[in-house]
């Protein structure tokens, strides 16, 4: 019995750490059949280590979301690479420290723009590097972290959030009409990379173990991995604009 993402060629951000929701997306996406091509930056080198993990070798590239040039020259790596692309995961983000940890009334806007830049506007930049690629449509899932809520620590990595749901909806609302649906993953809390860098991120964390209905580990990246790797499947054909919740659900539980 073949995957659901067998035939597939898809582009993953953000691998990072073997702990991180994108590698068990890159993971799943070759379980499933796919095709994968992973883009880090700083330190592509850490990326190739954790690449070898992987179940089969695939291809890493440099791509800083922010720089134009990297941007540019995107499409002809990976054309070169795949021929072509059916699915792109956004697993991007980072705020300064100084916008993070109960800073939120102090923290200058250069910080903000920051923030915002490489978490919600490189959606858009990565999309639509990658759009060239996806001349029979495609699927865009993106991560997210519930931000209709305002959460303890996380401060302006909140509206970034925010700002890359809306993001998301204004993406599918555009490209639509090319077959290219976009979508995100809210997830509940992970010890990744990105965890690391929020202060109090274990108080932030512990809220799932008093509220969360269904019990939620974590260490465990495989339960969001799986629902983004749904998302780049075919079995979501008329889903775009969607924010689906992958955190036990605590996003529908009050006090």
């Amino acid at each position: 019995m073949s995957g659901i993402l067998e035939g597939k060629r898809i582009l993953v951000t953000g691998v990072l750490m073997e702990s991180s929701i994108a590698f068990q997306v890159a993971k799943l996406a070759q379980e499933q059949g796919a095709e994968i091509i992973l883009t880090a930056f700083p330190r592509p080198t850490l990326t190739e280590r954790i690449a070898k993990k992987l179940p089969k070798p695939c291809k890493v590239i440099e791509l800083d979301v922010t720089n134009d040039e990297h941007l540019a020259g995107l499409a002809d790596v990976v054309r070169d690479e795949l021929g072509g692309l059916d699915g792109v995961v956004h697993s991007i983000g980072f705020a300064p420290q100084d916008a993070l940890g109960g800073n939120f009334l102090n923290t200058p806007w250069e910080s903000v723009a920051t923030a915002v830049h490489v978490s919600a506007f490189s959606l858009k930049s990565l999309t639509m590097a990658c759009l060239p690629l996806m001349t029979e449509g495609g699927s865009v899932v993106g991560l997210t972290f519930d931000a209709t809520i305002a959460w303890p620590q996380y401060d302006w990595m909140g509206p970034a959030k925010a700002a890359l749901e809306a993001t998301s909806r204004y993406l599918a609302r555009d490209l639509g009409k090319q077959d290219v649906r976009c979508n995100l993953v809210s997830a509940g809390p992970i010890k990744s990379m990105a965890a690391k860098s929020i202060p109090g991120f274990d108080t932030l964390a512990d809220t799932w173990n008093v509220r969360s209905p269904l019990s939620w580990d974590v260490t465990d990246p495989e339960p969001a991995g799986r629902g983004v790797v749904a998302l780049l499947s075919d079995w979501f054909p008329k889903t775009t604009g969607e924010v689906v919740h992958v955190d036990g659900g605590l996003h529908a539980i009050g006090a």
